[in-house]
């Protein structure tokens, strides 16, 4: 479509992926990137999708209260952090809107106790995990583009750039993962460019290097699989021995040679150069294995303070059955186990309820059970008849929702409370509202489990009528 400006766009609001809304003076809406509420701008529409207007700003006339100036080199251009440029009790405020918003017009429910969001105490350095591309062509900045020579160094190492998926931005000092991880990534660059290591090209399949892969626990144990994306024994041995002896922090060095077209390293063997193949993190008195493939809450300190929540709405006295839907690793129900009668996890990802049952025995937990399997097939009456009905369901499914199966199987069982955790208030709301006529929306706690980004958790209490 053809570009044009629209003058004096009020910025009203927050939406989904880093935009805002913005109202021209006739009352058009449009999505808005970079822009914060609050804020005034002439703006540039370019494009439309599904009768929305999409622009950026050209010119700004306001700036709102709500702010501050990005604290990151790589702000705006590798995707993450989109809400930097807001002040974090911006964030929280509009965090904590779209969570009652969602309540109020989706669900059509009225909480009777909506509490203050939990803010996360650490807003940088806070992830575990981090997950970078190599890649031969990187993204080009402004000024490298407009330099009157050419570029030496074309491979780069970092995060891929929104909308191009065969370029990233070489990340210099990213602010998500103790500043280690930065040592560890940099260290790796150098090193691959000084010995002669070609990057991958997405679009060629051709290049050796492909992913690399950091985590690390509040314990202070640290893992690193670099992917490689062909069998090269000399370099991979090269490079492996290297980080063994250049970095002394790490307790877990590994591998994966990954030949697919797409990056999922899920169907992948994980090969241990030295070291374990996990590393451990605790929250609470409870401890958890965490491999290569392993889902984890990418925020260790907020998700103890979730699992916290959740217990503490559970109102667990040690005589309930529980069910815990969508359980994955089994981290919520490993930590419900210690106050409740007996634990029953559902999760759909068989390599996921592995690492619940090593950690149930490495935690001496006996009074947990899993179950692989889609939730809405093995969720069933003739299920709850062979385990005993439930005293309280936590049910954490995945952004899309519980299935409608499985909200009629709740309906019928009818369990004095279910506690919802969410990732999506929308999806939540949607389920709230098929549940509303059985359940009062007890307490809702919002909690920013992502500072800098739109994403946000939300814990529902539904207590039986």
């Amino acid at each position: 479509m053809k570009r044009r400006i629209v003058e004096n766009v009020r910025i009203i609001d927050t939406a989904d992926k880093g935009y805002c809304i913005g109202k021209d003076a006739e009352g058009h809406v449009y999505m808005v990137e970079d822009t914060v509420p609050g804020d005034v701008a002439d703006i540039t529409v370019f494009k439309k999708r599904k009768g929305m207007m999409y622009g950026s700003p050209s010119r700004m006339h306001t700036y709102s209260p709500y702010r501050s100036q990005p604290f990151c080199e790589h702000f705006s251009v590798c995707g993450g952090c989109k809400w930097q440029h807001m002040s974090y009790e911006g964030q929280l405020t509009f965090k904590a809107k779209t969570v009652e918003n969602a309540l109020s017009r989706l669900a059509k429910v009225q909480p009777q106790e909506m509490r203050s969001i939990l803010g996360s105490p650490e807003q940088v350095f806070y992830r575990n995990k981090m997950e970078y591309a190599f890649s031969s062509k990187r993204w080009l900045t402004r000024d490298e583009l407009e330099q009157d020579t050419p570029v030496d160094v074309r491979e780069g190492l970092g995060l891929h750039r929104p909308g191009a998926f065969d370029k990233v931005v070489d990340i210099n000092f990213c602010h998500l993962q103790d500043d280690y991880s930065n040592t560890i990534r940099n260290g790796v660059r150098e090193f691959a460019l000084n010995h002669g290591y070609s990057f991958f090209d997405p679009r060629s399949q051709k290049g050796l290097l492909r992913n690399l892969m950091i985590r690390n626990t509040t314990l202070d144990q640290w893992m690193v699989v670099v992917v490689f994306a062909h069998q090269d024994e000399e370099k991979i041995k090269k490079m492996m021995t290297w980080l063994e002896t250049s970095f002394d922090k790490l307790t877990s060095i590994q591998y994966i040679v990954n030949t697919k077209k797409n990056d999922s390293i899920f169907d992948q063997e994980v090969v241990r150069f030295s070291g374990q193949d996990h590393i451990v993190e605790q929250l609470g008195s409870v401890k958890y294995r965490i491999s290569a493939k392993s889902f984890f809450q990418t925020n260790s300190v907020q998700a103890k303070r979730l699992y916290d929540i959740v217990t503490e709405l559970a109102g667990l006295s040690g005589s309930e059955n529980v069910y815990d839907l969508y359980t994955g690793t089994g981290s919520i129900a490993l930590y419900l186990a210690q106050t409740a009668r007996k634990v029953i996890g559902i999760e759909e990802v068989e390599t996921a309820v592995e690492d619940a049952r090593v950690n149930m025995a490495m935690n001496d937990i006996e009074n947990t059970v899993f179950y692989v399997g889609d939730v809405k097939d093995i969720l069933t009456m003739d299920f709850a008849e062979e385990h005993g009905k439930p005293d309280v369901v936590v049910t954490d499914p995945p952004r899309a929702g519980m299935h409608e199966k499985v909200v009629e199987v709740l309906r019928a069982l009818k369990a004095p409370t279910v506690v919802y955790v969410s990732c999506n208030p929308a999806t939540q709301a949607r389920d709230l509202g098929l549940l509303k006529d059985l359940y009062d929306v007890a307490i809702v706690q919002p909690v920013d489990m992502f500072p800098h980004t739109h994403h946000i958790e939300s814990v529902v209490k539904l207590v039986l009528k």
